[in-house]
């Protein structure tokens, strides 16, 4: 695949970022294009292994090797027919996966993996320019409809696949736009809208209906009994939204908020709705507890409001900077990373916990206090003598999330509930009612959106063997609904 021995005369290299002061002007996103002569040596790095452990990497199983080759070659056209035979967004994976695949690389037993990513992302946005991206109008109709709730990455797939299968899906969001954290979790300067908007039109021009502010289950909406009795099969992919809280005291002071009651309208101010967000930090010392990537998306739109100062805590320990001995190939590589946002700036404290939030004369949060703490028989032991106290203005909690919201639709509908907080289901994705299926978060837990898309792709297999006793959808062999 690629250069024959290209692995071993090409370093591996990828596209520049913006300068920090530059783009700390504007929330675009960061990185500058890669011209497509230096794309073709990346591609051409792809070491023709005997067995490509990519593929097994990619929750989706990506046909990496083969889209590789074919960049090298200059043949676009087959490229993308490649990649989209296996992801139905590769423009939202290309921007946001943290590539399970390239930690799965073979090339990354010794050396640098092959840019996987770049050349994905590179693929799809020539093929959107070019105009290769058309919309996939089924030929036929099986009169059968499904119902759709939450339209992030599972649910956008998955809604995607049984439209083309000949379906009638309706794709139902409680938010004013389609989209779920695709639009609203995701800041601009890692997804641009226009990114996810024109995928959407895709979606439309095929035949997908799309309704916002939708709360199923609320009153004066449509509830469980009458999802169901309206539509033939129903998958649920509403997500894991519950978020993981920190029940220390000083936690109800103002001030302090969940990542995505910051990050939303902030994204929000650049869809135009509104002039500034109702969480400004400009001039104000922030922390962010949590170390992930939601806490490098606070980080970096703390940054472009103009905070004074930015900590962020992670409990962890400072990972190290190359694979530890307990986390080998082609395991994914949980090493010293520095996302675009942390280049940008802030203090990234790491083996630190908050035990108190301390009022200033306002009744606001003024000040945190916390210790360093370190991990002794598998939980984490205080660090005698290491308190500390933290001007602290705005805390973000950006540690996770606990499945998805329980009561509303989920009780109405009935469906069992696993020892994790997720939705049970079976390996074909059907929860414990009839005709009810789950895909993402919401029956996996927080993951990843490259797991989302499979799970959607999986789920909607599986709805329509359920709806016609067969199906021809592809689902990704490694995405089953049990691990």
């Amino acid at each position: 695949m690629g250069e024959l021995g290209g692995f071993m005369r090409h370093g591996r290299q990828g596209p520049a970022r913006r300068p920090v002061p530059v783009r700390l002007r504007d929330w675009k996103e960061v990185y500058l294009p890669f011209p497509d002569s230096e794309l073709k040596i990346q591609a051409g790095r792809c070491m023709d292994c005997g067995i490509p452990f990519c593929h097994n990497g990619c929750p989706l199983g990506n046909l990496i090797p083969e889209w590789n080759d074919l960049i090298y070659r200059a043949d676009w056209d087959d490229a993308i027919e490649r990649l989209h035979a296996t992801n139905n967004f590769p423009e939202f994976t290309g921007r946001l996966c943290p590539a399970p695949c390239e930690g799965a690389c073979v090339l990354g037993i010794n050396d640098d993996p092959v840019q996987i990513k770049l050349v994905e992302n590179s693929i799809i946005d020539r093929a959107w320019e070019e105009g290769r991206v058309k919309p996939v109008v089924p030929t036929v109709k099986t009169g059968k409809s499904v119902a759709v709730v939450g339209s992030g990455p599972a649910g956008l797939a998955a809604a995607q696949q049984l439209t083309r299968a000949g379906h009638v899906v309706t794709v139902f969001e409680r938010a004013d736009r389609i989209g779920g954290l695709l639009r609203y979790g995701i800041p601009e300067f890692k997804m641009e809208k226009w990114v996810l908007d024109r995928r959407l039109q895709q979606m439309r021009d095929e035949g997908t209906t799309f309704v916002t502010n939708a709360h199923i289950g609320q009153a004066d909406q449509l509830s469980g009994d009458e999802l169901c009795n309206r539509f033939d099969a129903v998958v649920l992919a509403g997500g894991s939204t519950a978020a993981r809280d920190l029940p220390v005291p000083g936690r109800d002071l103002g001030g302090i908020h969940f990542a995505m009651e910051f990050l939303a309208p902030s994204n929000k101010v650049q869809e135009g709705d509104m002039a500034r967000s109702p969480i400004n930090v400009e001039g104000k010392h922030v922390v962010i507890i949590g170390g992930g990537d939601t806490g490098a998306d606070c980080l970096g739109t703390a940054h472009r409001q103009g905070a004074a100062s930015i900590s962020q805590f992670e409990i962890l320990a400072r990972p190290p900077d190359v694979r530890a001995t307990d986390n080998p190939w082609p395991l994914y590589p949980f090493v010293y990373r520095v996302s675009s946002a942390h280049e940008e700036g802030g203090d990234r404290v790491f083996s630190v916990t908050t035990t108190e939030f301390v009022a200033g004369p306002d009744g606001r949060v003024a000040k945190l206090l916390g210790h360093e703490v370190e991990m002794v028989g598998g939980k984490f032991d205080k660090v005698e003598g290491s308190e500390f106290e933290l001007d602290c203005d705005f805390a973000f909690l950006a540690m996770g999330f606990v499945g998805p919201e329980k009561g509303g639709l989920l009780e109405q509908l009935g469906v069992a509930i696993d020892p994790r907080g997720n939705v049970a289901r079976d390996a074909n994705y059907a929860s414990s009612v009839p005709g009810v299926f789950v895909a993402g978060d919401m029956g996996r837990g927080q993951s990843l959106i490259v797991w989302a898309i499979a799970e959607g792709r999986s789920a909607a297999a599986a709805v329509d063997d359920w709806l016609m006793e067969d199906t021809l959808l592809p689902a990704p062999l490694v995405a089953s609904a049990t691990r």
